[in-house]
């Protein structure tokens, strides 16, 4: 393969070409939306307190970030068809960190949500541009490309919490700390925006909101089952470790990060694995892997299982989100950039919802049978593998 290889018509009418510029700057773009991301989490204890607000009504702040998110998920693919993924993702790029400082300065409630609400809108915008961008590259490239875009996403995650958090034990402010990031975020994009491409997909019908239809529901359904079992990884895996499993409170968070290693690892190989045995194993594989794990975690009362099953669900969750992303790009009932955005909302759905949703089943039953019924739900995520995905040969 070289590294200049000639996108597919109709953009190959227009002379423009995609190789390794464009495969740096889709990297980064993931980068930056793990990092922008990250990096609110260490904020929200000092948010927390400059507003003086209790725990319920945080949540309810919070839901301001998902809420933004959703509203402008639906809309973005047709937005990059008109204007391209370059515009949208620098734009919403620039609007993260032009907010971001806001998230670390504001101390009344209603500040507070707006910011929110505007910071969450860019995040769900770049979200869906970059998984666009990614699709045309990994189409033009030839060979697996996602899992490691996915990655890079990961990674930018980890290094966005690691900064802002270093930042704040050196006794930074959380404003300085926002700023730092934001700064860093505005040197990324300068260094990856050329690489961005100034169209969109050229097969959106032109309306701003197209329902999901055929197979993109199906696609859509089990990405909200897969963001769903990693939302709960990160609202509660730390809660099972502790009230479940006897480990001392300040060591809660080891359960996520086995799990955010896992996935790492596995997102980074993932692109060799799919192009080695296809992507309908690999699917297949990856959630009876992630069912097992959330069966170990759920059934074995010991702390070693536990994390062994919180490895397994990072591993077996790693590689099928971006799995489905590819499905979305390729499949054939509704333009691609209309379905990764139908499939980004309903995805997030999943993130929203999770955490009500496992809160309930705990509180009825127990917090282990919640983890297993999310196990029954990866079980059904391999069983549609052969509907979503099919072998590459």
């Amino acid at each position: 393969m070289s590294d200049s290889q000639t996108v597919p018509a109709p953009a190959a009418a227009r002379g423009e070409t995609i190789g390794a510029l464009e495969r740096l700057s889709t990297r980064i773009a993931f980068f930056i939306a793990g990092l922008a991301m990250a990096a609110w989490a260490p904020l929200v204890p000092y948010a927390k307190a400059r507003t003086g607000v209790d725990e319920a009504t945080l949540g309810l702040l919070l839901l301001a970030l998902g809420a933004g998110s959703m509203t402008t998920m639906p809309l973005t693919g047709a937005l990059a068809a008109r204007v391209g993924c370059r515009k949208v993702i620098l734009l919403a790029s620039a609007a993260v960190a032009a907010t971001l400082p806001l998230l670390a300065h504001l101390d009344t409630v209603a500040g507070m949500a707006l910011a929110l609400f505007a910071f969450g809108a860019a995040i769900g915008a770049i979200d869906v541009a970059i998984n666009i961008q990614a699709v045309v590259v990994e189409k033009a490239s030839g060979r697996a490309l996602m899992s490691g875009f996915h990655g890079f996403f990961s990674v930018g995650g980890i290094a966005g919490a690691a900064l802002a958090s270093a930042l704040l034990w050196l006794q930074a402010t959380p404003l300085i700390a926002a700023l730092s990031v934001a700064v860093l975020l505005a040197l990324l994009m300068l260094a990856g925006s050329r690489g961005l491409l100034r169209y969109g997909d050229d097969g959106h019908g032109g309306s701003m909101f197209v329902l999901p239809h055929g197979i993109v529901i199906l696609v859509g359904a089990l990405c909200f089952i897969v963001f769903l079992a990693e939302g709960a990884m990160l609202d509660w895996s730390a809660l099972l470790l502790v009230s479940q499993r006897g480990v001392e409170a300040s060591a809660g968070g080891l359960g996520y990060a086995v799990f955010a290693l896992a996935m790492t690892i596995g997102r980074f190989n993932g692109d060799r694995i799919v192009q080695r045995f296809g992507a309908r194993p690999v699917l297949a594989l990856g959630g009876v892997c992630a069912a097992a794990g959330f069966a170990l975690a759920a059934l074995l009362p010991w702390v070693g299982a536990t994390l062994l099953g919180f490895a397994l669900i990072g591993l077996g969750c790693s590689n099928i989100v971006p799995i489905l992303f590819t499905a979305a790009g390729n499949q054939k009932a509704m333009p691609a950039g209309a379905a990764i955005s139908a499939v980004s909302t309903l995805g997030y759905a999943g993130i929203l919802i999770g955490p009500a949703g496992i809160g309930w089943i705990a509180k009825i039953s127990s917090l282990p049978a919640a983890f297993a019924l999310l196990g029954v739900g990866l079980v059904a995520v391999a069983a549609c593998a052969r509907l979503v995905a099919a072998r590459k040969g």
